[in-house]
C-alpha cells in the first residue's frame, strides 16, 4: 500500500522544480514536490536571475535581441549540435515566463550584460539589498508560495530513491522521509529536477575526465550527487553526454578582497606553463572561453600577469572591464589586499621582483616567459601580431614587483544528461518518450555541446524555470488523458 497518492511527482525543489510544480498545478493536476534539503531552492539560491528574451526590460532600454537574433545567434555558436525545437521552444516562451514571474509577485531589475561582449538577456531579480549574489532566492520563495497556494504538497528532506515503473510507464516513485523511513508515492508521471551532479567527484570524473578540486573547481553544492540522473537512466531515459557548466576560476581569491580576482581577470598577459600566451587576452570576460582555453593547456592551469604599474594604473583609473559578478571598477585597496594574500600565504597568486622569479615561483618556463615578456612588451609599442588584441589593453610588462595569478578551469556543476524532446519528455536510445518521465533543469540541459552560452546570460537559470514550465505543462497534459 503507498503513503501518498497523487497524479505528478515533481523530484527536487530548484528553480526547475519548483516551476514545474506551479506549472502543472495551474494547469490542473495534483502535485506532490519532494526535495531532500530541508529547504527549496537549491543552488540556484546562490544565483541572481534568468534570461529573457524580447522583454519589456529590453524595449524599455532600447535594446535589440529578439528571439530571431538569440535563437541564430544560439545554433551559430553551437553548429547546430543541440536540438532546434528545444532552443526555439524555450526562448520564444522565455519573455512570458518573465510575465508568469511577476504574477507572483517577483521584480526585475531589469535586463543586464554579464560582461561587456554579452548580450542584456539576463534578468536580475529585485531584492531589498540591490543587485548582488543570492538575488534569485527571493524569485523562489515567490514560486513556493505560488506552489502552496495552488495545494501542492511539499515534503522536505525526502529524497527520492527511484521511480517505480509498471508496463512501461511511471508509475511511482520511491523515497526516504525525514525520519529514514521508506515511502512510496503512487503517481502517473515524475519529473526529475534535480540538479546533476557538481558535488560527485567520482561522477564528474566518470563523466567528463575531470578531477574535481584538482583541474576542475566548479561550484559544488552539497547534496547536488546526480540522484536524478541515475534514477531517469534506470527507468530507461537515454544516458547522453554530462558536461560540466564552465567558467574559468582564479584559484585561492575567495579569502581576498574582491580588487584581486578584478585586476587579475582584465585583458593582462597571459600564458601557460610553457611560458607562451594561450589566447586574445581581451576574450577572458567570457570566461567560457577562458575555461575552455586554460582546459586545454598543461596541468589545465594558466597565469594572468601584470606589474606594479600596470597595478597602479587600474588602483588609480579603475579597471577596464567589469561583470556582473564584479561590478565595481573601483580597485584602490589592491595594495592591502596583496598584503593580505602574503600574510596568509595565498598559493594561487605570486609576487616576484624579476620575471624570472616570477617563472620559478609560478613553475613557469623561466626562459620562454622572458621571451614572451619581451615579445610582448614590443607589441605594446605597435600592434599585437599574435593574437591581434586590441590595442588600448596592451601594457607593457617592465616595472617590478611582478604579480601573477593563477588561472583554473571552473563551473557551475554539470549539464545534461539524460535526453529529452522539446516537451521535456523524458527520451529512451530510440528517441521514444518513456511514457509519464519528463525532466527539467540541469539534468537536460544538453543545450550548449561543449560550451557553456555565456553571450546570453541568464541561460542557466533561464532554462532551469522554462524547462521546468514546460516539463509541468506537458506532464499536467500527459496526466490529463491518463
Amino acid at each position: 500500500m503507498s503513503d501518498y497518492q497523487t497524479q505528478i511527482v515533481v523530484i527536487a525543489g530548484g528553480p526547475s522544480g519548483l516551476s514545474a510544480a506551479v506549472q502543472a498545478a495551474e494547469d490542473g493536476a495534483e502535485v506532490i514536490l519532494i526535495e531532500k534539503a530541508a529547504a527549496i531552492g537549491g543552488a540556484a539560491n546562490m544565483g541572481m536571475g534568468p534570461l529573457g528574451i524580447g522583454t519589456k526590460y529590453q524595449k524599455q532600454q532600447m535594446e535589440d535581441i529578439s528571439v530571431e537574433k538569440a535563437f541564430n545567434m544560439f545554433m551559430e555558436y553551437t553548429h547546430y549540435n543541440v536540438d532546434a525545437r528545444l532552443v526555439k521552444r524555450y526562448f520564444e516562451q522565455s519573455a512570458e515566463t518573465i510575465e508568469w514571474l511577476e504574477e507572483m509577485g517577483v521584480e526585475f531589475e531589469g535586463a543586464y550584460r554579464y560582461f561587456p561582449k554579452s548580450e542584456p538577456t539576463w534578468h536580475i531579480v529585485k531584492t531589498d539589498q540591490g543587485i548582488g549574489p543570492r538575488a534569485a532566492s527571493f524569485m523562489n520563495k515567490a514560486l513556493y508560495a505560488r506552489a502552496q497556494e495552488l495545494g501542492v504538497k511539499v515534503l522536505l528532506e525526502t529524497p527520492a530513491k527511484k521511480i517505480i515503473m509498471e508496463d512501461g510507464k511511471v508509475a511511482g516513485v520511491l523515497a526516504t522521509d525525514r525520519d529514514g523511513n521508506e515511502i512510496t508515492i503512487d503517481c502517473q508521471a515524475a519529473i526529475v529536477c534535480t540538479g546533476g551532479a557538481g558535488c560527485n567527484k567520482k561522477f564528474i570524473e566518470e563523466e567528463t575526465g575531470y578531477k574535481h578540486g584538482e583541474d576542475m573547481f566548479n561550484f559544488a553544492i552539497p547534496g547536488i550527487m546526480g540522484d536524478g540522473l541515475r534514477m531517469a537512466w534506470e527507468a530507461g531515459a537515454d544516458h547522453v553526454p554530462v558536461r560540466i557548466e564552465q567558467a574559468a576560476a582564479i584559484e585561492g581569491i575567495d579569502d581576498l578582497p574582491g580588487s584581486v580576482g578584478n585586476i587579475m581577470s582584465q585583458p593582462n598577459l597571459l600564458v601557460n606553463l610553457q611560458g607562451k600566451r594561450i589566447m586574445n587576452e581581451d576574450e577572458m570576460q567570457n570566461t567560457t572561453f577562458l575555461s575552455n582555453a586554460v582546459s586545454h593547456q598543461k596541468n589545465r592551469v594558466a597565469i594572468s600577469i601584470i606589474d606594479s604599474s600596470i597595478a597602479k594604473y587600474y588602483m588609480r583609473n579603475g579597471v577596464d572591464n567589469v561583470s556582473m559578478v564584479r561590478p565595481d571598477p573601483d580597485v584602490s585597496d589592491f595594495a592591502d589586499a596583496i598584503k593580505m594574500a602574503k600574510e596568509n600565504g595565498n598559493e594561487g597568486l605570486f609576487i616576484a621582483d624579476s620575471i624570472e622569479e616570477l617563472a620559478e615561483k609560478a613553475g613557469i618556463d623561466v626562459d620562454n616567459l622572458v621571451d614572451t615578456v619581451e615579445e610582448y612588451n614590443d607589441f605594446c609599442d605597435s600592434v599585437d601580431e599574435e593574437f591581434f588584441k586590441d590595442k588600448r589593453y596592451l601594457r607593457p610588462i617592465v616595472k617590478a614587483p611582478f604579480y601573477g595569478a593563477r588561472i583554473r578551469p571552473g563551473g557551475y556543476g554539470t549539464v545534461g544528461g539524460i535526453r529529452i524532446n522539446e516537451n521535456c519528455e523524458a527520451c529512451d536510445k530510440d528517441f521514444e518518450p518513456v511514457p509519464g518521465l519528463y525532466a527539467a533543469g540541469a539534468d537536460a540541459c544538453n543545450l550548449y555541446d561543449d560550451s557553456y552560452m555565456f553571450l546570453l546570460p541568464g541561460n542557466s537559470m533561464g532554462f532551469a524555470v522554462n524547462s521546468g514550465r514546460i516539463a509541468g505543462m506537458s506532464a499536467a497534459e500527459y496526466v490529463e488523458a491518463e
